[in-house]
């Protein structure tokens, strides 16, 4: 893993130039993600992922589900990877409802992409989800609101295999725009929420494959 890492995140020519087709979900995955939301399914993971965050920014080790912290360029982020008691149903249902959740705090979805791109070893496949803040003035300081800048939400696959979900904010740096809200509030916005209760536990098998 750490060395399909380090090709991902280490090699943006190459992943520049790989061809990206829209992405598009099937019938029955939406209407599986709609029951999916209804049933409250994804309170199994938003919070565990946001309390395994902080104890990532801690240096707590061993306490549930693994996160990875990212800072590149600018840039501030997160690594959520799987866990085979998630199933892979659940982990791309979770994809697209942090996609949403975002869209809730002002954004707009510029793009929806995927790329399958096969290595020597290995096969990557990746999911994108590309949001951009909806214009706005922000009434504090006048110039156009950015929140937290441009988010992004890749869900990573290997061998068809889910990896991780990767959740980053880009802010601009104009001073035409607003100062950006950290990552921090933005991952507070999007993933703290209330625990599972027993019946959004038991949901949770219906959609693991």
């Amino acid at each position: 893993m750490r060395r399909f890492l380090q090709q991902l995140f280490g090699s943006a020519t190459t992943a520049c130039q790989a061809e990206w087709r829209p992405l598009a979900r099937t019938r029955a995955q939406q209407e599986s993600y709609a029951r999916w939301v209804q049933q409250r399914v994804y309170l199994n993971w938003m919070g565990p992922f946001f309390k395994a965050y902080h104890f990532q920014k801690t240096n707590v080790r061993g306490q549930g589900l693994r996160v990875q912290l990212l800072s590149e360029c600018g840039r501030q982020g997160a690594l959520f990877f799987y866990d085979p008691s998630i199933g892979p149903g659940n982990f791309q249902h979770l994809f697209d409802f942090i996609r949403d959740r975002v869209l809730a705090l002002g954004y707009h979805l510029s793009t929806s992409d995927c790329r399958r791109r096969p290595h020597a070893e290995y096969t990557e496949t990746i999911e994108k989800h590309f949001l951009k803040p909806t214009p706005g003035d922000c009434p504090e300081t006048g110039r156009c609101n950015q929140r937290f800048g441009n988010v992004t939400v890749d869900l990573v696959r290997i061998n068809n295999q889910p990896g991780f979900i990767r959740f980053v904010s880009n802010p601009y740096h104009d001073n035409i725009f607003s100062p950006a809200h950290t990552f921090d509030e933005l991952l507070d916005a999007v993933f703290n929420l209330p625990a599972a209760s027993a019946t959004e536990q038991a949901s949770a098998k219906q959609f693991q494959k």
